[in-house]
């Protein structure tokens, strides 16, 4: 029986976030998404996710999707059969990032949620194109679905998060990097180092896009996880 694929979105997203390739891989395979919206900290979005996913599954993750996969290998290796992290990091935020983040935190408190959001995806991460406004808009709809409460406890959970590079090292199975070439948020060389520390791990650049490479080459980021889900399995 193949493996369920399981998508974490990132930030203020939901299943719309990865909406082409849940179509395409669903073809084929059991399909889900989970997005990160239940608790204030990594470890406890990635506990509430394990009463919910199957035995045994692919996690696909994006950003603070990506910190949730990774967190959830740590938990229980035994139950990741392969992993895709996309525009992600393994790296803590820094006490100065993280106190950058407050003063967001209070505007958006203050009825200023769709201004912040602007400035957390700013047009220029997505690569220069002709459906680059029609992401923006999409994005700004999921943001706007989830709502106020979402945000707070995302952006805590990313205030906290931990180091995630040790638990990299000990990776086992198929796993893909992929990230787009023109991310300003995550870049490229920080995608190279994560692959670097994973043992066999495949690094994917997505060109002409920018961080959410999803929505922005959907077919090629269909076809990258088509060619890591077919690959064998590495056994414990």
């Amino acid at each position: 029986m193949r493996e369920v694929v399981v998508f974490i979105p990132g930030l203020m997203a939901d299943a719309r976030a990865f909406g082409p390739q849940i179509a395409d891989l669903s073809r084929d395979f059991g399909v889900m998404c989970v997005p990160p919206t239940r608790g204030e900290r990594i470890e406890e979005i990635a506990s509430g996710m394990l009463d919910l996913l199957p035995k045994r599954c692919a996690l696909v993750g994006h950003g603070l999707g990506g910190m949730v996969a990774m967190e959830i290998l740590r938990r229980a290796p035994d139950r990741v059969s392969r992993l895709a992290l996309m525009d992600t990091t393994p790296l803590a935020e820094t006490p100065q990032q993280a106190a950058e983040r407050d003063p967001r935190i209070i505007r958006a408190k203050t009825g200023k949620l769709a201004e912040v959001l602007k400035e957390e995806l700013p047009a220029s991460a997505l690569a220069a194109g002709p459906y680059r406004a029609d992401i923006l808009a999409l994005v700004e709809d999921m943001a706007a679905v989830l709502g106020l409460e979402t945000y707070l406890h995302q952006i805590r959970a990313l205030q906290r998060r931990r180091d995630q590079q040790g638990t990299l090292r000990r990776i086992s199975v198929p796993t893909l990097i992929m990230c787009g070439a023109l991310d300003r948020l995550f870049e490229v060389k920080r995608h190279t180092f994560m692959a670097e520390l994973i043992p066999g791990a495949n690094l994917h650049v997505i060109e002409e896009a920018g961080h959410l490479p999803a929505l922005e080459q959907p077919e090629e980021v269909a076809d990258a996880l088509r060619g890591w889900l077919s690959a064998p399995l590495v056994l414990r």
